[in-house]
């Protein structure tokens, strides 16, 4: 394992943020970014040249370089699992014969939306997809960031297993016009399994003669989607070193790349493309996925805050917080290193957030005068969703850019209760637009900074062991509820009696 001195990073000069203002006018264009029509300002955290400094020599220590150059070469950075990270071949970036594949799935996909559209199918007006985590996190973002004013197909997606998600599904769609989507990779996941067999159901008795005509299965494991009884001529394979929180560039997209167009979909990748490239060649002192994840760091690290918040300034990205928790969670919430030895040291914070201005309103209070420091970061958008008067735009914007004002100044006050602290980070990311590209290249960017905290750590952020104990005690509490044996604590047993008798 590579060696890591935290030190010079863990001893940095604590400053206050109106200090390190004062003391260098140049400090906004120091920490301002401008890709992929996406402004990144990170002149409100403590970052300083110095902190900079000690993190490019603890990249270099960790071998980020070789590291990065591994992930888009196609080799093994899955180390535990023994595979690639291949989701940047995807959008056209990585090792030729991945990428060559990638564009093959692609192909594949997009004759089969043709000969959706083309009624080959009958007539489709709904999509109802069945998947969950990593295949509904991304898919259900995309659509609802890009499809509000779509006309073309409605699209639900569900993911909890809970009947009642998809009842609601079933009361707004005709069985006979919709389209069943089942997203799984392994096409054994049970939540989402059990979703599709009662989809299934709800088709057969709302009049469809041959229910399984109607579905697509997105998979890396074709033939268990064939086995279940799927065509194989609707199965839209993806690579399995693709992995589920990464995989929306892959056919897990279709119901984006269906409820939206083709050429959504294809802006969306070269987006990402374009953010994979700058990740790529950039600089690390001038590189944005990079100097985010220095951020992170020097939070988690140096000043010991457990928490990041993520507020989007647009309603269209009201799930981008949700989708970050997963991608941030489950691929850098690790205990041990990638050599298997206990992680030393904080790894993730948790990752939490909401819509503003709703959040304004009721978790503000305690980032501006609570006990805990809580990076922020708000996403904006410079141009409009909406076609209402400009106020409710302007406003919009103005909340977020004096929100981020207001936790660096602060302000005194002889009355306790009424003195704000100050002194508390944010970030701002504005984009030019909402648009298909611009998103593909906002994902893209949290993808990477996800990989460097993670080598900068020394841990793998692309395996997720951590959800399977609890899918296996989900397994033995079934067949406990069945009559079986309780085998669990005194409380889970008796919670177990009083649901099922």
């Amino acid at each position: 394992m590579a060696k890591r001195d935290w030190s010079a990073i863990e001893g940095l000069e604590q400053q206050r943020l109106d200090t390190l203002f004062a003391a260098d006018p140049e400090r906004v264009s120091l920490l301002s970014l401008d890709v992929a029509g996406i402004h990144f300002d990170w002149s409100k955290t403590h970052l300083t040249a110095e902190a900079i400094d000690a993190f490019v020599r603890l990249a270099g220590d960790s071998g980020l370089a070789d590291k990065r150059d591994a992930l888009f070469a196609g080799e093994t950075v899955n180390v535990t699992e023994s595979r690639a990270a291949e989701h940047t071949a995807e959008r056209g970036e990585g090792a030729p014969d991945s990428v060559a594949r990638a564009q093959g799935f692609h192909a594949r996909m997009r004759a089969l939306i043709d000969a959706i559209e083309a009624e080959a199918l009958g007539p489709v007006r709904h999509i109802l997809h069945v998947g969950i985590g990593g295949s509904a996190l991304g898919p259900d973002l995309l659509v609802d960031a890009l499809g509000r004013d779509s006309d073309r197909y409605d699209v639900a997606i569900v993911s909890n297993v809970d009947g009642v998600a998809l009842e609601e599904a079933f009361a707004r769609f005709d069985p006979q016009a919709t389209l069943l989507v089942v997203a799984s990779k392994t096409f054994t996941t049970t939540e989402t399994m059990l979703n599709a067999n009662s989809a299934i159901s709800w088709m057969r008795h709302g009049g469809v003669a041959d229910p399984y005509g109607k579905v697509v299965a997105l998979t890396a494991s074709p033939d268990k989607a064939v086995e279940w009884g799927v065509d194989e001529t609707r199965v839209l394979p993806f690579s399995e070193s693709v992995g589920g929180r990464y995989s929306l560039w892959s056919s897990i997209g279709f119901p984006a790349a269906l409820g939206l167009g083709w050429d959504v979909f294809e802006e969306m990748l070269e987006g990402a493309a374009e953010m994979d490239r700058h990740f790529r060649f950039g600089d690390f002192g001038a590189n944005a996925p990079v100097l985010a994840a220095f951020a992170d760091l020097y939070y988690t690290q140096a000043r010991g805050c457990e928490t990041r918040a993520v507020f989007a300034y647009d309603e269209r990205l009201r799930l981008l917080p949700d989708y970050l928790q997963q991608l941030e969670m489950e691929s850098n919430g690790k205990g041990v290193t990638a050599e298997g030895e206990p992680l030393d040291r904080p790894s993730a914070p948790i990752t939490w957030g909401g819509v503003g201005t709703d959040a304004q309103h009721a978790v503000f209070q305690l980032l501006h005068q609570g006990t805990h420091l809580v990076p922020v970061e708000f996403v904006a958008v410079t141009e409009p969703g909406d076609a209402l008067n400009p106020d409710h735009h302007r406003q919009l914007l103005l909340n977020a850019f004096a929100q981020g004002a207001a936790l660096m100044k602060g302000r005194e006050n002889d009355d306790a209760a009424r003195a704000y602290s100050g002194d508390r980070p944010s970030s701002t990311l504005l984009l030019d637009t909402l648009d298909p590209r611009t998103l593909g290249a906002l994902i893209a960017f949290y993808e990477h900074r996800v990989f460097v905290s993670a080598v900068l750590l020394g841990i793998n952020p692309f395996d997720q062991f951590g959800v399977e104990l609890g899918k296996e005690m989900a397994k033995a509490a079934g067949a406990a509820a069945e009559g079986g044996e309780l085998d669990f604590d005194a409380s889970t047993n008796d919670l177990i009696k009083r649901a099922f008798g």
